[in-house]
Order: C-alpha cells, then sequence, then structure tokens
C-alpha cells in the first residue's frame, strides 16, 4: 500500500501501483516518470467515428476508443488532463518527428537515463540502451510507445 499525508492512497500489488496508480502521489512514489498535458477530443466529427477519441500529448497523439470491448467507457470525456510518462515509455528514435534535448543524463550501466526538454518547455525521461550515448544539449529523436494511457484529473490528481 501507499500511504500519502496519513492517508491510503492505494492498495494493490506492486504491478498494479506502477501500471495503474489510483493518484498522482501513488505514481510519484513508484517509479521515474513526469505528469505532461493531455487533451482528449473526439477523433473524427463522422458518426461511425465517434467512439474513437483522440488523445494528444507533448510526444504524440494517440487515438483510442472510448469504451472497452464491454462498452464500458474507457476514456474520460474530452478535456485536458494530465498523462503519466514513464521513462520506459519514452524511446529513443531517429527517425521520429517529436526532437527533444538532453539536459541530463545518468550511466546505469545496460542503459542511460536521459531527462530530455521537448520544444514546448515540457521535461520527459527515457532509458535508452547505453550504447546511444549521446552528449547533453544534442537533439535526438522520440517516440512514445505506450501500452496504456494513464490520464489524471487536474483539480483531484486521481486517475480517471
Amino acid at each position: 500500500g501507499v500511504l500519502f499525508d496519513g492517508r491510503l492512497h492505494q492498495w494493490a500489488a506492486p504491478y498494479t501501483l506502477y501500471h495503474r496508480p489510483a493518484t498522482r502521489e501513488v505514481a510519484s512514489f513508484v517509479g521515474h516518470g513526469v505528469f505532461a498535458s493531455a487533451r482528449v477530443a473526439p477523433a473524427s466529427a463522422e458518426p461511425l467515428q465517434a467512439a474513437t477519441m483522440t488523445v494528444s500529448t507533448p510526444v504524440g497523439n494517440y487515438d483510442e476508443r472510448a469504451d472497452d470491448a464491454a462498452g464500458a467507457p474507457s476514456l474520460p470525456a474530452p478535456g485536458d488532463y494530465d498523462v503519466l510518462l514513464r521513462a520506459d515509455d519514452v524511446v529513443h528514435d531517429d527517425a521520429s518527428p517529436v526532437k527533444a534535448q538532453i539536459i541530463n543524463k545518468v550511466f546505469r550501466g545496460s542503459e542511460f537515463l536521459y531527462s530530455l526538454r521537448l520544444h514546448s518547455g515540457e521535461t520527459v525521461l527515457a532509458h535508452v540502451p547505453s550504447h546511444h550515448d549521446h552528449s547533453v544539449g544534442e537533439w535526438i529523436g522520440i517516440r512514445a510507445e505506450l501500452d496504456h494511457l494513464v490520464l489524471f484529473d487536474r483539480s483531484t490528481g486521481r486517475t480517471v
């Protein structure tokens, strides 16, 4: 379980705490990651596409079904949210149109932990194999490889 300010925020297996944190505090406590701006909006005005939403993030846009296979909502209503981007969600990819400047790097044996600044000024983290030894100040291509989106309500800090 994760306690914060004397209150239990989440009781779950470590895997769930990492991949499905209930609050920003849990997400911050378990693993490397940053919160970035995200916007949820309908993907298309076409009626056939009404169940698809686009989630815009600083590292790319993602089209997601607004409901799961059982028809239950899996994305929140259109609006502005924060998305959790873990260091393992951001992949080095020189072919990507999204570029980021290395502002810090920490050697960790088989990988570097890069702190990266996007053109928007937002910062993300990336685990990059150590054979990609780039210099601080260098711009590299990145892309997100998100298995699932973890979105947070900006006013409550809880996942949506």
